[in-house]
């Protein structure tokens, strides 16, 4: 064990963080830390660093064993560029190179007995930089500065220009590069782009040390955790597994708690019930029966009935009415921002019903197209047609579309004046925001509160096309689920960036990739995207080269469904929706297939049992007609099995 918090405590005045709380952390255990906002995960880990003091119980580091922590606010050392921040977490070793440099000058003047010496502090040395990995010190810099999305060019930029994400990205790689015991990871991921988050899963999966980590990303605790602990109304408790294992399992106990609870209850008015008629007899006798059953009632110990930890969202998404087919068709567009390509020439198509999300590094202009496709931006050439009836619902991350001098009730009143103040109350109640609170300015507002005002909004503008930026930005856990299930209920379409792989997972059922300026169409979600990926790449890399340039100055996207690709590189809209059909039929017909298998094999061993009946084996023709329906279930199961196989290639 690395790690031990027992019995502690903590609390604000009247709120109370942690209540008699213990868990602990074995050596080299990924393990996560997970509630919802406000529950106190961030001051749980700077009671552990000692940052923030403890009002009851202890915590425990093993003897000897370093820490490290990254907050979700960074101040770094001014002056310095991005390679100079990093390389400082190698100063021992730095240091240590520049003695052995040192001593082997010196070396070429000493004889006799101060040789002697001297050469044996080199070969000390010497031996504790190899085992330190002295000699990678450099590449494990550039490596990790890469794996983080800093290109070479960056290496020189000076920590002062940092954006807060870039400032972010630079103290997780040092705080990386000194190789503590235990790791704390404040919301690791934030300003990552897909490929830095897959990077930093790798890196974690495999190193030597405990890792602790506070984040919202399902997806990331699912390839990097195997324990998790939850802290909710002041209690901490730990689970093993995965964050759909606790999940599965929280939900299991929470069921059983409920049920447990209900049953009780249940029971309860019963016996009320049977006390109160005992009593309504007024016989000496059913008196004391009552008296008994009143005692045995005092007896029973109360089950808590099981409390939601949050003012659930309550978020319904439904268009005024229904778009025409073609939604949106872009051809040719084209953007640039200060002499950078960000796309260039891409054309496609979105149908009515589509989820479409999209993904790509940081930079590549996702955000730009949303915007674009909004008329926030102009674009340098092409253009982008609307359907028919189509009416678009935009949600912005910078929440551009709020009024910052405007209180959150005039936000919705000013945009839907037709609405009561009783309706305004009861929308902004939905999304958390009763009393007093409704008056609050919004730009006194945290950047979740104003994610969820600007929910409210897209709710209640009744659109029939969703245009999304970041929409789990800031959400807790809990409402990115009350998110995904109002999306997957939606019956309009959808177009959104996210690099939420969880969210996308649930909710996109097609992918564009913003890649080397332009789109590659995957008909799927996230893990169909990966499990494609690889497969587009190895056709791309094979391709003519002449194919592969002829492809980009067009613009033309790839597609990937369940059949080979075409050789000129993509697929038409038409095509796409007739291999989703095939597809379609042929699960279909695999299900049914199955289904009879069943059937037939069931009513086999039926038969197989009537025959061992008496009433059924003295009855020679009932034998003959059993047997020969067993013969003809079997002749129709090989032509079954050999179905089956067909489809299920």
């Amino acid at each position: 064990m690395i790690l031990a918090c027992h019995n502690i405590d903590k609390s604000f005045g009247e709120h109370v963080i942690v209540r008699d709380g213990s868990f602990h952390i074995e050596e080299r255990e990924k393990a996560a830390l997970v509630g919802v906002n406000g529950a106190g995960k961030s001051t749980i880990l700077k009671m552990i660093i000692h940052e923030e003091p403890l009002d009851g119980g202890e915590i425990v580091l093993a003897r000897g064993k370093t820490i490290g922590y990254l907050a979700q606010h960074q101040n770094l050392l001014p002056g310095g560029t991005i390679y100079e921040e990093l390389r400082s977490a190698k100063a021992d070793i730095i240091n240590m190179e520049k003695q052995l440099r040192s001593i082997e000058t010196e070396l070429k003047s000493l004889s006799g007995e101060a040789l002697e010496n001297r050469l044996e502090t080199y070969n000390r040395l010497q031996s504790e930089f190899e085992a330190r990995n002295g000699y990678a010190c450099e590449s494990e810099i550039v490596g990790v500065l890469k794996g983080l999305g800093f290109s070479e060019e960056d290496f020189s930029k000076k920590t002062d220009t940092l954006s807060g994400g870039q400032k972010t990205r630079v103290s997780l790689g040092k705080l990386l590069l000194t190789n503590p015991d235990i790791l704390l990871l404040d919301e690791p991921t934030n300003h990552l782009d897909l490929n830095s988050i897959a990077w930093l899963e790798t890196y974690l999966i495999n190193y030597p040390g405990a890792v602790f980590i506070v984040s919202h990303d399902r997806y990331f605790l699912n390839r990097v955790v195997t324990k998790v602990v939850e802290i909710e109304n002041g209690e901490l408790r730990m689970y093993m597994g995965d964050y759909d294992a606790y999940s599965e399992k929280k939900r299991q106990i929470r069921d059983a708690r409920l049920k447990e609870y209900l049953n009780q209850q249940r029971e309860i008015r019963h016996q009320e019930a049977v006390i109160e008629k005992l009593r309504s007899f007024n016989r000496e006798k059913s008196i004391r029966r009552a008296e008994s059953r009143v005692k045995m009632l005092e007896k029973i110990t109360p089950v808590e009935k099981p409390v939601e930890t949050v003012r659930e969202m309550h978020l319904t998404l439904e268009p005024s009415f229904i778009s025409g087919n073609d939604v949106l068709s872009v051809e040719n567009l084209s953007k640039q921002f200060d002499g950078q390509t960000l796309f260039s020439d891409v054309s496609f198509e979105i149908k009515r019903g589509e989820h479409v999300a999209i993904i790509g590094d940081n930079g590549t202009g996702k955000t730009t197209l949303l915007k674009i496709l909004n008329q926030v931006q102009t674009a340098d050439s092409g253009s982008f047609t609307l359907g028919a009836k189509v009416r678009i619902g935009y949600y912005d991350q910078e929440h551009h579309v709020l009024h910052d001098e405007k209180t959150i009730f005039e936000e919705i009143s000013d945009a839907y004046p037709s609405l009561t103040n009783t309706q305004i109350r009861n929308t902004l109640a939905a999304f958390q925001f009763t009393g007093d609170e409704v008056f609050k300015e919004i730009r006194s507002l945290s950047g979740g509160e104003k994610g969820r005002v600007s929910l409210a909004k897209l709710m209640l503008s009744e659109a029939n096309f969703l245009i999304l930026d970041e929409p789990t930005n800031h959400l807790d856990i809990a409402s990115k689920e009350i998110l995904e299930e109002a999306l997957n209920n939606y019956s309009g379409t959808v177009l959104y960036v996210s690099h939420d792989r969880y969210f996308i997972n649930r909710t996109a059922t097609r992918i564009l990739e913003l890649v080397n300026q332009t789109f590659v169409n995957y008909i799927g979600n996230y893990d169909y995207y990966l499990e494609k990926k690889e497969e587009l790449t190895r056709a791309y890399a094979s391709a003519p080269q002449s194919s592969s340039a002829a492809g980009k100055s067009t613009g033309d996207t790839v597609s990937f469904a369940s059949e080979p690709v075409p050789s000129e590189g993509r697929l038409s809209w038409q095509e796409q929706k007739e291999q989703q059909a095939r597809e379609r039929k042929r699960k279909n017909d695999l299900k049914k297939t199955e289904e009879e298998i069943s059937r037939l094999e069931e009513r086999n061993t039926q038969i197989d049992h009537e025959l061992t009946l008496e009433e059924v084996y003295s009855n020679s023709v009932r034998c003959q007609e059993l047997d020969s329906e067993r013969s003809d279930n079997e002749k129709r199961l090989e032509e079954l099995y050999e179905k089956w196989e067909e489809l299920a290639e």
